[in-house]
């Protein structure tokens, strides 16, 4: 990406982060720490690397996105209203009764949510599946999926990667948001994670470790993994951190699913918006 670009990209990514905690601290509930972690990988699909109608979210030849990590929502949401596919004037509905944004992805409901999400472990079997398809359709398109450190303790991960490996499915991208913590702390403590990237490798994927939480690396790992085609399914790590952007939430499990009160949500908009790059840096 060109330097104007990369900036343009960071000021999408602290925009995102800005609707994220409104949103959450606006509904009294979210989960606020992996939302904030995954941006970056959001930010590269929706508005870099992903072939998208807005005007026609269930344009048959799309790129397909699938939030295996379903408690992320408002993350999402942020991105779908960003780019157009849903109104931003909704998400101040985040997350309450007969919302079509609920804390967890509705594909019924919500347009540009390809499958509904929150069973850890099953949005990555069913973005498989989709890439599947695709293969046995003839199509183009791409599957990206995103997952947290986490969620890799679930055993259908890995079934579902001795499918992708069977398959060949190299239209699909799973992106790994390793942000270290899951809703009952550290990961190392609760189910050591071993080395996921030789973990990836050995069940046949080619895999990319790089910084998560930098939007240039980001954009260029998914870049190399569309364009590989070379009968591997495609993983990028990203080495991420929890709560990104807000002091007090960074490397906090606390805030894995808890809502600013409105003291907090001043206090971390300030520091988010303080990422903002004024347009006359761009230049």
């Amino acid at each position: 990406m060109t330097e104007k670009r990369i900036t343009e990209m960071k000021n999408l990514c602290t925009e995102m982060r800005e609707k994220i905690i409104t949103m959450i601290a606006y509904a009294g509930k979210g989960h606020p720490g992996g939302s904030l972690s995954a941006v970056e990988f959001l930010a590269a699909c929706y508005f870099e690397e992903m072939n998208l109608r807005p005007e026609d979210p269930a344009w048959a030849d799309r790129d397909r996105f699938v939030l295996s990590k379903g408690h992320a929502s408002a993350a999402i949401y942020a991105a779908l209203a960003i780019k157009g596919i849903i109104s931003p004037e909704i998400l101040d509905t985040y997350n309450r009764f007969g919302s079509i944004l609920q804390g967890h992805p509705d594909s019924k409901k919500c347009p540009g949510i390809e499958i509904s999400t929150g069973s850890l472990g099953q949005g990555f079997a069913c973005a498989a599946g989709m890439a599947l398809t695709g293969k046995l359709d003839r199509k183009d398109y791409v599957v990206y999926a995103l997952c947290g450190d986490g969620e890799c303790n679930e055993g259908e991960i890995w079934e579902t990667c001795q499918s992708a490996s069977k398959y060949h499915l190299d239209n699909l991208i799973l992106m790994v948001d390793q942000n270290g913590f899951q809703g009952d702390g550290d990961v190392r403590e609760i189910m050591p994670p071993l080395d996921l990237a030789k973990k990836f490798e050995a069940f046949g994927f080619d895999v990319q470790s790089i910084d998560g939480n930098d939007i240039d690396e980001v954009v260029e790992a998914l870049k190399k993994a569309r364009i590989k085609k070379n009968g591997k399914p495609q993983c990028v790590i990203g080495k991420t951190t929890k709560g990104k952007g807000v002091s007090f939430m960074e490397n906090n499990p606390d805030w894995h699913g808890k809502a600013p009160n409105a003291s907090q949500c001043k206090t971390a908009l300030t520091e988010i918006r303080a990422h903002y790059i004024p347009a006359k840096e761009t230049i």
